[in-house]
């Protein structure tokens, strides 16, 4: 009898083990912040084998991977990847936008209800998820494991640690211009003794008392234009040249500048290792989930272009980092153990005058222009102006001038799309009737419907003409459905990921319904639930 009573142990211990292996103990999903999938190309012959061609080459690399809705800005991005659906849907409409509904501009993860916990400004942690509509991936893992398993964001801007850790994390964690990573009250009444004991360590000074020089020999970086060239803007009111003095950077300005830096990269690893160790992250046979996003390279990309050398040692740098974190979790957590995914929250657009300067003709849109020519128009058409906002290419009208007035809402807006057929960067405007009647014929009119909320966007939705921005003569920026800002690295890595690669196209969204299916648990509520079937068992 004991000998029978022994052997049922034994097969339930070996029954425990295969069912253990059957969840990863620890998923981590990584957003690099306007990362374009042409960087993996571009700098393959700089990165070192154990970065990212660690990841392309052990793991599954889907190589046409796009955003399937405008406008393409970091908080959309955040919320698409982990939700599994577009704008339409969880809500996040831009980063900051004017909201129909309330008649005020509103921020993506704006919370007034909630306070700041750690050492920030008052404003920086009245933040959180409650803007999100739909449920993320992290929340139904939450919900699967009865909120036994962790789910915590970081990241150096709020909404990369907020919307990817969902309604129900544990933790979000940010980066304040003060050097401390902070969050809100909405997640608990105080920080972690230990966030408290990293923030006192004071690790960003590390960083911030050094210079940034390039990584490797100057005639390494032949894929990128001279140092300071003409199409790079300021860095922190200072000519754009290596080597940087982070000191005096700092002493200038705050700890804030770490993020136009790629130090800021190296500091979200730093946190996220001390993260791993005090929270035991994938320490039990229960999944975790870690969100980093590493926003550095969307701060130089703006600042300084995609062409810049500091962008490329920007990206040579976050390879080793990668590297770094990829072997700290072999150790902590096992190579077998952790599945990772890559991507990014949009990617980015050449500069415009660099464009220009080789002879396409495309150029720089004066947004405060855009503004007073239609306020000029409505007068001169009108008697007064109609309209009380124009933002996020979106045009608002005020309803009750229109009333007043006694004016037909409809043909106030074909008038309006008459004036903007005028205007030379414009490819196409869509009213509101036309973008919720979309069939999908029209591609771009589907991408501007698959980003629009009529609950709080405009009445009127203006699509530019390709290599055309609503920005300065330097850097860059990003927001179309062109390929240039829609095309992002995608890619699996480590628990059941076997190599490979793809080169179908594939959609942003289908990433958090693969990952639930993949975990077999519920697919998060919002979305469409088309999946990556060559990763799926």
């Amino acid at each position: 009898m004991r000998k029978f009573l022994v052997f049922l142990a034994l097969i339930s211990l070996i029954e425990t083990q295969t069912q253990a292996q059957d969840k990863p103990k620890l998923v981590v999903g990584i957003v690099v912040d306007q990362m374009k999938m042409e960087y993996l190309y571009r700098f393959s012959d700089d990165y070192s084998d154990n970065g990212f061609k660690r990841l392309m080459n052990k793991g599954y690399t889907f190589h046409n991977t796009h955003y399937n809705y405008m406008p393409t800005y970091t908080g959309p991005g955040h919320a698409a990847i982990y939700t599994g659906t577009t704008p339409s849907v969880n809500g996040i409409v831009g980063n900051n936008w004017f909201n129909k509904a309330t008649g005020k501009d509103m921020y993506c993860t704006d919370d007034a209800t909630v306070g700041t916990l750690g050492n920030g400004t008052d404003y920086e942690g009245k933040m959180s998820p409650k803007n999100l509509l739909s449920t993320t991936i992290t929340d139904e893992l939450k919900l699967a494991t009865n909120f036994k398993g962790k789910v915590i964001g970081i990241s150096l801007k709020d909404r990369g640690a907020i919307l990817p850790a969902g309604h129900f994390a544990d933790w979000a964690f940010w980066y304040s211009k003060t050097g401390s990573f902070i969050s809100s009250n909405y997640y608990g009444e105080a920080l972690p003794d230990w966030v408290t004991t990293f923030n006192n360590e004071k690790h960003y000074e590390k960083y911030l008392n050094t210079q940034w020089d390039l990584l490797k020999p100057k005639e390494v970086y032949n894929e990128s234009l001279n140092d300071n060239n003409p199409y790079e803007g300021k860095m922190f009111k200072k000519t754009p040249f290596f080597p940087y003095n982070m000191k005096e950077m700092y002493e200038n300005n705050d700890a804030g500048v770490l993020r136009s830096t790629p130090f800021g990269n190296n500091l979200i690893v730093d946190f996220a290792k001390r993260t791993i160790e005090k929270e035991a992250l994938g320490k039990d046979e229960v999944t975790d989930f870690l969100t980093v996003s590493f926003s550095s390279t969307d701060y130089i990309g703006h600042l300084l272009g995609p062409r810049s050398i500091e962008l490329q040692d920007a990206y040579l740098r976050l390879d080793q980092t990668i590297a770094e974190f990829l072997t700290y979790l072999d150790k902590t957590v096992g190579k077998d153990n952790y599945l990772i995914f890559l991507t990014a929250d949009h990617a980015g657009a050449e500069n415009v005058t660099y464009l220009k300067d080789n002879k396409y003709d495309v150029d720089n849109i004066n947004s405060k222009k855009v503004i007073n020519d239609l306020e000029t128009f409505s007068k001169e058409k009108y008697g007064e102006n109609v309209v009380l906002e124009y933002s996020n290419s979106n045009v608002f009208f005020n309803k009750e001038i229109i009333a007043a007035s006694n004016l037909d809402i409809e043909e106030v807006k074909q008038s309006f799309k008459e004036f903007f057929y005028k205007q030379k960067f414009v490819r196409r405007v869509y009213t509101d009737n036309e973008i919720l009647a979309a069939s999908g014929s029209d591609m771009y009119l589907k991408f501007i419907a698959n980003g629009y909320d009529p609950i709080q966007n405009g009445e009127l939705v203006v699509l530019e003409k390709p290599g055309y921005l609503e920005y300065g003569s330097t850097g860059t920026t990003h927001g179309s459905p062109y390929t240039y800002d829609t095309h992002v690295p995608l890619i699996f890595y480590g628990w059941k990921i076997t190599p490979g690669k793809s080169y179908n196209k594939k959609a942003i969204t289908q990433i958090a319904p693969t990952l639930a299916l993949k975990l077999k648990i519920t697919l998060p509520n919002g979305t469409e639930a088309e999946v990556l079937e060559e990763i799926l068992d």
